[in-house]
């Protein structure tokens, strides 16, 4: 295990098939999908940076007033994930979370960071299907800080398969990606 291992918590995204601003949706919880998904990490990881965009700043500087700002991140996931591993510079690897997996137990996050060391990539598994966060050790940040577009760390990962180690997972919040109101209502039932 890395000595030092953060997490980019990416926070920038536009919501656009979720009809208004997902990371502000209220959770049985009480909390929102940001803080709930925030509390995880917080417990879990120690060192830790949101990366949001300009308009969602203002929503979510109650639950972390120590928020990056991305302002090109309409340039896709990709783009922001390069501007965030900048602040990843310090650390031994990287976890790279998603701030709208609000059911991701703070255990796996403690798990897959548990497996990261400087020289490898971390993907938790979930019954062979492989799902986020990702995890990133140092030797991969300055190709993270190249990547553009929507594809996330997939390129860097399909770049270093010799790298990759698979974490088996207990936890299925791990695909549990919220893209509708209707998949938020799914997957809270599933995760109750």
């Amino acid at each position: 295990m890395a000595d030092n291992v953060g997490a980019i918590v990416l926070a920038a995204g536009f919501s656009n098939r979720f009809g208004s601003i997902k990371l502000c949706a209220e959770l049985e919880s009480g909390a929102t999908v940001f803080e709930q998904t925030l509390n995880r990490i917080q417990s879990a990881i120690g060192n830790y940076k949101v990366v949001t965009r300009p308009e969602l700043a203002s929503l979510l500087n109650s639950f972390d007033p120590d928020l990056q700002i991305f302002h090109a991140a309409e340039k896709g996931m990709g783009a922001t994930l390069a501007y965030g591993i900048g602040f990843a510079e310090e650390w031994d690897a990287c976890l790279i979370c998603l701030a709208d997996m609000p059911f991701i137990q703070a255990e796996t996050y403690r798990q897959l960071a548990d497996q990261l060391n400087e020289n490898n990539i971390v993907i938790p598994y979930y019954q062979q299907q492989a799902g986020n966060p990702v995890g990133f050790g140092k030797q991969f940040f300055s190709e993270l800080s190249q990547l553009s577009g929507d594809a996330g760390g997939r390129p860097v990962v399909q770049a270093h398969k010799d790298a990759v180690v698979r974490v088996g997972i207990e936890d299925a919040a791990v695909l549990y990606d919220i893209d509708t109101p209707a998949d938020l209502e799914k997957f809270q039932q599933m995760a109750g």
